[in-house]
């Protein structure tokens, strides 16, 4: 399936992912080597995974998707994981797709196999971001890592900062599509560290916006170039 059909499909499922920020995981996706494994992790009602799903059936490979589905009224509990399911089932990926609903760090801990691809979107605090960017040790160099609300959200844009200061981390940084941080996996030079510092006047402007909008000053935000009701993705 070509991009356009696939966007369609994705496009009809609510979440915060942009047209090109599908296409980026849609294209890496297909680049999986035949068989190959992508990772999500938080998937909600699966607008991402969509996007993933046709892209890996293109390479014959297939999209491990990890969400715990958490009951509230933030995450949905189990009507998440139904409106997800069907949204899947519409998409005819259900032998591509498989579920894993279960928290990041369990499902890490009785992994053994290969990670070619991974794209992390789940809990943006600190901690539990950290503990998403260790599937990085099942993945070979050269593969690709997206992080979403990259220098949007507080505790991703801190983690990630972290971990470019560790100096044995193995993500470089190439680039972002709005809060879609992209990383290939291999020893940084310090200018691909560097890189990822330069984000913070985008990050405080995103902030900034945040703040506005909680006051209601969208007039304001229009000024920063910022015309969406919400907050930046």
């Amino acid at each position: 399936m070509e991009f356009a059909a696939a966007w369609t499909e994705c496009d009809q499922v609510p979440g915060w992912l942009t047209r090109d920020q599908a296409l980026a995981l849609w294209t890496s996706a297909r680049d999986l080597p035949k068989g190959g494994c992508a990772v999500e992790i938080g998937s909600h009602q699966g607008r991402s995974t969509v996007a993933l799903g046709h892209g890996a059936r293109g390479a014959g490979g297939m999209v491990v998707a990890i969400d715990p589905f958490l009951e509230g009224h933030v995450f949905g509990g189990q009507r998440t994981r139904e409106r997800f399911e069907r949204n899947i089932t519409r998409a005819r990926l259900n032998d591509v797709v498989h579920l894993e609903p279960d928290y990041s760090e369990k499902v890490l801990a009785r992994w053994s196999g290969q990670v070619d691809l991974l794209f992390i979107d789940g809990k943006h605090d600190f901690w539990s971001c950290t503990k998403d960017i260790g599937w990085v040790k099942h993945m070979h160099d050269g593969a690709r890592v997206f992080v979403h609300d990259a220098f949007s959200s507080v505790g991703v844009t801190t983690s990630l900062l972290a971990e470019m200061l560790r100096p044995s981390t193995r993500l470089r940084y190439t680039g972002r599509s709005g809060s879609l941080a992209a990383f290939t996996v291999g020893r940084p030079s310090v200018a691909q560290r560097a890189a990822v510092g330069r984000e913070l006047g985008w990050f405080c402007r995103n902030l900034i916006i945040k703040v506005l909008l909680r006051l209601r000053f969208r007039s304001v935000t229009r000024l920063l170039g910022h015309r969406s009701p919400h907050d930046p993705y």
